[in-house]
C-alpha cells in the first residue's frame, strides 16, 4: 500500500482508541504497529482518557495523541489533516457507542471526524460486554458499515471485565496487528481477489425503430449487488440496461457494459464469464422477443401481428459453459407457489444459489426501494430475508455467495 502522505514511504495508520477498558490493549497494538516501521496517529476520544493516558500514547506513537477536534495550533483543522493522509484507520477497542454514531454519520468528536473525513480504509475492532455485543441494534449498526465497506474484526470469547466469560472481548493485539497487515497488504474484504460478473436491469426487444417491449424492473438490486460486492473487495463488472448512478466511493470501481436486448446480454455475459469467479445473474432478461420491424409501424394499419420466438437462456449456457470453481447466482421473480417454483427452478437450471422473491408482495421487487428474498442453494438450504433495502438485501447475498465459495460451490 503506497503512503498517502508524499514525504513518507511508511504506510500512515490512525489508531483510534474509544471508551472501554479494553483500551489498555491499543497500548501494546501501538507498540507492534510502530515496531513494523508504520507511522501512527493515535486518537483518542474523551471517554478514552477515562481508562489510558494520552501521554503514553504519545511517548510511543510517530506523532502526539490528539484527543480534540479543537486548540491543537500545529494542526487547525485535525480531522481532515488525519483522515486524508491515513492508509488505514483502526478502531480498537470500537465500543457499541461508537459504532452507533459512526452508522449514523454523527462526527461530534475528533476520531469520528476523522472517520467521516477518510477515504481510507477502515477496520473496527468491536470489544463490549456479551450482552450488548449481541444486542440486535448493535450487529444491525455493523451491518450497515460492513456494508458500506468497513472491516469488522469480531470480538473474542473469553473473560470479560465484570469477571464472566463470553464474546466481546478485544482480541488480542498480536491478531488486530496480523490483520492489519493484511489490509496493508490489499485485503479490503471477503471478496478480495475475486472477479464478480453482475447483470441489471429489464431487457428491452424493439418492436419496430422507436417501440420495445419490457418489464418492471429497475435494475437497482444489481446496482446494489455491484457496489456492495465493490466494497466488500471483488473486482466487478456490471453489465446493464438502466444507468442508474453509483455510489461516490464506487463509481470509477465498477466497470459498467451498457447493453439493451436479451440477445446484447448474452454476447456480453458470454464473452466475460470465463474470466468470472462468480456470475450474478440479477437482470430480468426478456423470455421472448420478436423481429422487430425496420420502420415504424403505424397506428392507421391496425394493430401489428407480433411474431414471438424465445430468447436465449443466459443461464444455461452459463452453467453448461461453467469453470472449475466458478459459482453462478439466478434469480427469479415469482407471484404465486414461490416456493415450489423456485425449488424446481434451482434443480432444472443447476445454478449455486437462487435468489427469489414475491413480486406481487407490498414494497417487494421491481420498482421499489425494498426487497424481501429467500435463498434457496444447491446444498438444500434455504434462508428468507426479510422487507429491508436492496442494499442489505445485497450484503446478505452476497455473504452466503462467500459461504459458498468457501464450501466449493461447483
Amino acid at each position: 500500500m503506497p503512503s498517502a502522505t508524499p514525504d513518507s514511504s511508511s504506510p500512515r495508520i490512525v489508531l483510534g482508541v474509544s471508551g472501554g477498558i479494553a483500551a489498555y490493549k491499543s497500548v501494546e497494538l501501538l507498540r507492534l504497529l510502530k515496531d513494523a516501521g508504520y507511522f501512527v496517529s493515535p486518537v483518542l476520544t474523551p471517554d478514552a482518557t477515562r481508562f489510558v493516558g494520552a501521554v503514553t500514547f504519545s511517548a510511543l506513537a510517530s506523532e502526539p495523541a490528539r484527543t480534540s477536534l479543537y486548540g491543537d495550533p500545529s494542526t487547525p483543522i485535525p480531522h481532515t489533516y488525519l483522515g486524508q493522509n491515513a492508509d488505514l484507520i483502526v478502531v480498537a477497542p470500537a465500543t457499541a457507542h461508537l459504532i452507533a454514531r459512526y452508522a449514523h454519520g454523527l462526527g461530534d468528536d475528533l476520531l469520528l471526524a476523522t472517520l467521516l473525513a477518510t477515504r481510507a480504509p477502515v477496520l473496527l475492532c468491536p470489544a463490549m460486554h456479551t450482552e450488548m455485543w449481541e444486542q440486535p441494534s448493535v450487529q444491525e449498526n455493523l451491518a450497515t458499515l460492513r456494508r458500506r465497506g468497513v472491516l469488522v474484526l469480531e470480538p473474542d470469547v473469553g473473560a470479560l471485565a465484570g469477571g464472566d466469560v463470553g464474546s466481546g472481548r478485544l482480541p488480542e493485539p498480536a491478531a488486530i496487528f496480523e490483520f492489519v497487515e493484511r489490509i496493508v497488504q490489499g485485503y479490503r474484504g471477503a471478496l478480495t481477489g475475486r472477479k464478480v460478473l453482475i447483470t441489471a436491469g429489464g431487457t428491452r426487444e424493439a418492436i419496430d425503430p422507436v417501440r420495445v417491449i419490457s418489464n418492471r424492473s429497475s435494475g437497482r438490486q444489481g446496482y446494489a449487488l455491484a457496489e456492495t460486492a465493490y466494497r466488500m473487495g471483488a473486482d466487478v463488472t456490471l453489465i446493464s440496461t438502466v444507468n442508474l448512478p453509483l455510489a461516490l466511493d464506487v463509481v470509477r470501481g465498477v466497470k459498467v457494459v451498457k447493453v439493451q436486448s436479451a440477445h446484447e446480454m448474452h454476447e456480453e455475459v458470454m464473452s466475460r464469464t470465463s474470466e468470472s469467479d462468480v456470475v450474478i445473474m440479477a437482470a430480468a432478461v426478456a423470455d421472448f422477443t420478436l423481429k422487430a420491424s425496420k420502420e415504424k409501424l403505424k397506428k392507421d394499419q391496425g394493430p401489428p401481428a407480433l411474431d414471438f420466438e424465445a430468447t436465449v437462456d443466459i443461464v444455461t449456457d452459463l452453467v453448461a459453459k461453467r469453470s472449475t470453481g466458478q459459482l453462478i447466482v439466478g434469480f427469479a421473480a415469482e407471484t404465486e407457489n414461490v416456493h415450489a417454483n423456485a425449488r424446481e427452478k434451482l434443480r432444472r437450471k443447476g445454478v449455486d444459489l437462487l435468489v427469489v422473491n414475491d413480486v406481487s408482495a407490498p414494497s417487494v421487487g421491481f420498482e421499489h426501494a425494498t426487497n424481501e428474498v429467500t435463498l434457496f442453494d444447491r446444498f438444500d438450504n434455504e434462508q428468507t430475508i426479510s422487507l429491508r433495502s436492496k442494499e442489505s438485501i445485497s450484503y446478505e447475498i452476497l455473504d452466503r455467495v462467500v459461504s459458498l465459495l468457501s464450501q466449493g460451490a461447483s
